[in-house]
């Protein structure tokens, strides 16, 4: 038998003696193969498809074990093109959050309150007696007790608010009436807070600023934000306080509702000095307050259930032309008159704030017609 020959072109390579022994031990295992970016069709497939090339080109497996430079570039460029587009998206975003999402322009610029107070002299001597017989015979005998004084009309959307933004409007001022008129401890000069934080921020400084310092300057009277007494003269006679009053609502801007609070109050009062007791009622006198407040509501006041107080004109009686209102209303009480003093003195050289000086007369028939009289 003969032996084994070398073929006549030489021995095959990757054979010893071929000249390619650094080769010898390469193995082209199921990685290398799948990282092929070519692959040949198989026999069936060149059957069926002639007139294509007998090899395709395979997708870059990422991720995979093997991934060639060709799929790192294409792995490569998807990355860059996500960054670019994570990084569009976020620029957007912020741009859109410059931009004001409602229609109209700007929020408007808040301003600070106004306030005015007319004080009501009694032509004659305050009348008398117990709550029940005051408040039954005057003019307040009809009106409603606490909140169920302050009513809400029936809400409709205007041009750029909706229905339930108007109610809100509504629903705020009504708010901020009850907490401003009503509750015993504002009006007795112990609480502010649920006052305080019904007001739009902007406010606050000037809120503030009106209780540490007031005076009565048209901007900085304490009693423009709230009915208070002094508690060291009056105590209340009766805490249910008579109400009687309406609220209005209008659209003064694509951006802006105004609500316009326009209440009487009655007050029974009596001297803080007289106690508690049937004798202390018997000495009760009336007092009545008439307050015309404008609210302002921007969208952000909507949205976090604040307000913004335009102005406030206030008239009070009975009570003395010469009293000083800006930190609390000074009453006159049961049995006590006006002096014959008529309003303080103005004098036009004076180079202040200080606003004109104003008084009324309070109508007999404003007064009550007690029986115990």
């Amino acid at each position: 038998m003969a032996g084994r020959e070398e073929p006549p072109q030489g021995p095959p390579d990757g054979s010893p003696g071929g000249g390619d022994e650094d080769y010898g031990a390469l193995v082209f295992d199921e990685s290398f193969v799948e990282a092929a970016r070519l692959q040949e069709f198989s026999a069936q497939e060149r059957l069926d498809d002639e007139e294509h090339a007998a090899v395709r080109t395979r997708p870059a497996r990422v991720g995979g074990k093997g991934l060639g430079a060709v799929g790192a570039a294409g792995a490569s460029r998807q990355g860059v093109v996500l960054v670019l587009l994570i990084v569009v998206a976020f620029a957007t975003a912020v741009y859109m959050g410059l931009q004001n999402p409602y229609p109209g322009g700007a929020q408007r610029a808040v301003e600070p309150m106004r306030v005015t107070t007319l004080p009501l002299a009694p032509r004659g001597e305050v009348p008398g007696s117990t709550p029940e017989d005051l408040f039954e015979h005057s003019p307040a005998a009809q009106f409603r007790t606490g909140a169920d004084g302050v009513t809400l009309p029936d809400a409709h959307g205007s041009d750029h608010f909706s229905e339930s933004q108007v109610l809100a409007a509504l629903t705020g001022a009504k708010d901020y009436v009850v907490a401003s008129s009503l509750d015993p401890e504002v009006l007795l000069g112990n609480a502010s807070r649920s006052v305080r934080i019904l007001l739009d921020p902007a406010q606050l400084e000037q809120f503030d600023r009106s209780l540490e310092r007031p005076r009565d300057d048209g901007r900085h009277a304490a009693t423009g934000w709230m009915v208070r007494f002094d508690p060291a003269r009056v105590a209340l006679a009766d805490r249910d306080v008579r109400v009687n009053g309406s609220l209005t609502v209008q659209e003064v801007g694509p951006n802006l509702l105004e609500v316009t609070a326009d209440h009487v109050f009655v007050y029974a009062l009596r001297p803080a000095s007289a106690g508690k007791g049937a004798e202390a009622e018997k000495g009760a006198s009336l007092f009545t307050v008439r307050r015309e407040m404008r609210f302002h509501f921007g969208r952000d006041d909507l949205r976090d259930h604040q307000l913004q107080v335009a102005q406030s004109a206030v008239r009070a009686g009975p009570t003395a032309c010469t009293a000083d209102s800006a930190r609390a209303l000074t009453p006159l009480l049961a049995g006590q008159r006006a002096e014959d003093d008529g309003p303080a003195g103005t004098d036009p050289y004076a180079r202040d704030r200080s606003r004109a000086s104003l008084c009324g007369v309070l109508s007999d028939s404003a007064q009550p017609r007690p029986t115990g009289r």
